[in-house]
């Protein structure tokens, strides 16, 4: 199926290059406790479940892929692609379950989630950024949700146009019964089943496909703001910090070719190799074979060569 090709950024995503961070002293950091600690219980928790791995049947270890794959999905091919950056359609079926997926990944809801990723595109790298790269690894990992936001973020992230969002029945569904639904989804659902359909062991199921999936899910998103803004190589814009990340393409499904995605963020495809290392890609792809999706936005090849030869660093490999 042809994908419609897109020359230029429209939208919210664009970045705006008139925003000036205030002069004078930055705000000092206010901690959040509350976070901190479930943050850290979270991830002790994780490691527990690394050790009940050997314990857990094989078929408890591909549900928990499969809780994986669904929950990154909600937020590769839903939060991401379908709802922050609108670069191809979905039918009612497919937005259900993505905030499906959404819901198992525990990562705000949608709306919340599309708003902050649409100041991160709008400010990259500036204090408006609510992951800004230029405060450290840690900070752009995890740090950021462990304290207040920056005021900037704040005021400018309520001055987006989000009527998209808010017109959106499924996404504002989620958002009203969110809590409930992340305690069925990302909680209750992945220890249910191995427990009922093959008998494991609560202990098991709940750490391994549950606390454990969650919390890969979650650094594997968070390496997207964090390592792919850090390490590799700039082929399309070498004038901003986001670069091709390998092994961030292969932990978050398709999201690590992150120069070319601040680059080109109305491309659904989020590189310009297509399929290639992008399962979200697939996807996608596969959901419009179904007639599920449709619309899908692609940037010509005339344009990414021309952007390439005008700020690339000259690091562009063919395949």
């Amino acid at each position: 199926l042809p994908c419609p090709v897109v020359d230029q950024a429209a939208g919210e995503d664009a970045f705006d290059h008139t925003y000036k961070e205030k002069e004078g002293p930055k705000p000092s950091k206010i901690l959040v406790w509350r976070n901190i600690i479930l943050m850290t219980l979270l991830h002790l928790g994780a490691v527990y479940g690394l050790f009940l791995i050997p314990s857990a049947s094989p078929s408890t270890l591909l549900w928990s892929m499969t809780c994986f794959l669904i929950s990154a999905l909600g937020i590769t091919a839903g939060a991401h692609r379908l709802w922050s950056h609108r670069t191809y359609k979905a039918s009612l079926p497919l937005r259900i379950f993505l905030a499906v997926g959404n819901s198992m990944a525990f990562q705000n809801d949608i709306f919340e989630w599309a708003r902050d990723h649409r100041v991160h595109h709008k400010y990259s790298e500036t204090d408006a950024d609510p992951h800004n790269a230029r405060r450290g690894f840690f900070f752009s990992h995890i740090g950021w949700l462990l304290v207040r936001k920056h005021p900037d973020v704040i005021e400018k992230g309520g001055k987006l146009e989000l009527s998209d969002l808010l017109s959106d029945k499924v996404v504002m569904f989620q958002r009203r019964h969110y809590k409930l639904s992340v305690l069925l989804m990302c909680f209750f659902i992945p220890m249910f089943v191995p427990w009922y359909f093959w008998g494991e062991s609560l202990w098991v199921a709940y750490f391994v496909p549950a606390l454990l999936r969650y919390t890969l899910v979650l650094n594997a998103t968070w390496l997207v703001n964090s390592a792919a803004h850090m390490w590799g190589n700039r082929p399309y814009d070498q004038n901003i910090n986001p670069r091709e990340n390998r092994f961030v393409t292969f932990s978050a499904i398709g999201e690590g070719f992150h120069n070319y995605h601040h680059t080109f963020p109305y491309d659904y495809a989020t590189s310009e190799y297509g399929c290639k290392l992008n399962l979200t890609t697939c996807f996608i792809d596969f959901m419009c074979f179904l007639g599920l999706a449709k619309d899908r936005k692609r940037v010509s090849r005339e344009v990414v060569l021309s952007r390439i030869q005008r700020t690339g660093e000259g690091s562009h490999r063919s395949g």
